[in-house]
């Protein structure tokens, strides 16, 4: 066990299997579709989202309950961690932060509870920094902490959406833009600013679109890319994100890989079908 445990959410995108092999918690959202609760970390729920969404259904989200992150604290330190670095998704689109900070003051260990201001593996890449340090033993709490913080600060996070409408809808970003986008029939790059889902640039074709995408990747990463990490997120479009992360591969053969994967059903709810994104985290 390590003396620093890490707790984050689903929405890091982290595999189970992932999340066991570094000794990470990652406490579940909920996504609502039909009127019924699904829990992100069952992995039929992404498949369920998509369908719905595709069907023009709506899909809401619900954070965790301050007990699931208790339960998560006291689980950490009867395995006998000596405190807890707790990593979040943004303050600016989800409540589950406030949960956890709730749950934190009755902890029988310390804890540390953490606004990443970004989501999807910019945390996911932030939380397993963290999880490496506070398992050597040489790193504190206020270190690992640091680590954490830092990580996911220096984290960029751009994406592609084929349309606003599903961030309208939920109130992640505001309405006059989403409307201003389709009236142009532009198709927008997005990314994570200060906590919140900011436009980019507008492109005139997804093409372009996705072509601007893999542009912006490789300039921040910069050089070969050997001192970063890179994920390339997606909902229902695997064909595109492999085509993008094989792109990036050769443009940059520093990479020691790049993550593939889709995003967690509760991120979906908010893009809807087709989003590609791509995360750059300096190491």
């Amino acid at each position: 066990m390590s003396r620093i445990a890490l707790v984050t959410d689903s929405t890091a995108c982290l595999s189970a299997e992932t999340a066991f092999d570094h000794g990470i918690t990652a406490v579940p959202l909920e996504v609502i579709v039909r009127g019924a609760p699904h829990s992100e970390a069952d992995p039929e729920t992404g498949a369920l989202l998509v369908a719905a969404l595709r069907s023009h259904e709506t899909a809401t989200t619900s954070r965790p309950s301050p007990e699931d992150f208790a339960a998560a604290y006291r689980a950490a330190a009867v395995r006998g961690a000596e405190g807890v670095v707790s990593l979040h998704i943004s303050a600016e689109l989800s409540a589950t932060l406030e949960s956890a900070e709730l749950a934190a003051k009755d902890s029988p260990i310390p804890v540390r509870v953490l606004d990443s201001r970004t989501v999807g593996m910019a945390l996911g890449f932030a939380v397993l920094a963290a999880a490496e340090a506070g398992r050597d033993g040489e790193h504190d709490l206020d270190a690992v902490a640091d680590i954490a913080a830092k990580r996911s600060a220096t984290a960029s996070a751009f994406f592609y959406v084929h349309t606003l409408e599903y961030l309208r809808r939920g109130g992640r970003i505001g309405s006059a833009r989403a409307l201003l986008g389709s009236a142009l029939a532009m198709k927008p790059l997005l990314h994570m600013a200060d906590g919140r889902v900011e436009p980019l640039e507008k492109v005139r074709t997804s093409a372009k679109a996705i072509a601007r995408l893999e542009e912006i990747a490789v300039e921040r990463a910069g050089g070969d890319g050997s001192s970063v990490e890179i994920a390339v997120q997606h909902l229902d479009a695997p064909e595109r994100a492999d085509a993008l992360a094989s792109r990036l591969r050769e443009r940059l053969p520093g990479l020691t890989g790049v993550t593939v994967g889709e995003v967690g059903a509760v991120i979906g709810a908010h893009v809807g079908p087709g989003v590609l994104g791509v995360i750059v985290s300096p190491r």
